[in-house]
């Protein structure tokens, strides 16, 4: 067996992910909005025109989502607070797959990261940068410093604004909590 780059790529911690998952079922009482709210907090994109790999759209009491991962969509019918149906369908036929009673949907990323942590995320990010950046101007590399300073600050705004921003495998330490020099989760910690 060859494993790929992939299986050792540094990812988001497997107990947080699977605390992000949400699970519909039929006639469970969930709020739609606080299921919109999850769904962001998911890395989700809402998208009320054209529905693609990790958005959804809400048709009055109706929340369809395309996970990041599939090619199918779940359609998750309320009436008021109560789940009513679930249904999976083909986005381009429009021909509904299975009606389960039960459905999960996954975050749209491996870095799911608690809105209320995130302030303290972005503060650990910005000292290390800092120290960092002091480092590169103390030996002369202001080009290295300048440019090491202007992306964090984009990219500590991008999570500020939306909880992701790209490249965020590159602040998985701070997100994930882990000790300096500590080995980064991996697939293999998912399974």
């Amino acid at each position: 067996v060859v494993a790929s780059v992939s299986c050792i790529y540094g990812l988001g911690s497997p107990t947080e992910y699977a605390e992000a998952v949400v699970t519909f079922e039929k006639g469970q009482v969930f709020d739609l909005d606080e299921a919109l709210k999850k769904l962001t907090q998911m890395q989700f994109t809402r998208n009320e025109i054209q529905l693609d790999r990790g958005t959804f759209r809400v048709r009055g009491d109706t929340l369809e989502i395309q996970p990041k991962d599939e090619e199918i969509v779940t359609r998750v019918e309320f009436f008021g607070d109560t789940v009513e149906r679930i249904r999976l369908f083909d986005p381009l036929t429009g021909d509904v797959l299975d009606e389960p009673t039960k459905c999960s949907v996954f975050p749209a990323t491996h870095y799911v990261t608690p809105w209320e942590r995130l302030d303290v995320v972005i503060e650990q990010i910005q000292g290390e940068m800092d120290r960092q950046v002091a480092f590169f101007e103390a030996n002369g590399k202001l080009l290295e410093a300048q440019r090491l300073k202007q992306r964090t600050e984009y990219d500590v705004e991008m999570m500020r604004e939306t909880g992701f921003c790209s490249g965020i495998e590159n602040y998985s330490r701070h997100l994930s909590r882990r000790e300096p020099g500590s080995r980064p989760w991996t697939l293999l910690d998912y399974f």
